[in-house]
């Protein structure tokens, strides 16, 4: 089964940082979820948590139109 998982780091507009994750199979929509986070380096460790856990168990980083990375 063919699956995607996407994360970003974006403000929020009270000044906090949200880590904002979508993922499920590709040719859908998916789930969201948005985590909100004090201090930006909170939602960063998050992230690369996130990223290497991921990336064990196969999912692979790709470029987006914009040429930009993504998990």
């Amino acid at each position: 089964m063919a699956r995607f998982y996407a994360m970003s780091i974006e403000p929020t507009l009270f000044g906090d940082t949200s880590l904002i994750r979508n993922w499920g199979r590709i040719g859908t929509h998916g789930q969201w979820r948005v985590d909100l986070f004090a201090h930006e380096t909170q939602a960063v460790d998050h992230f690369l948590a996130l990223l290497r856990k991921k990336r064990r168990k196969g999912y692979t980083l790709m470029r987006n139109r914009d040429g930009q990375r993504h998990a």
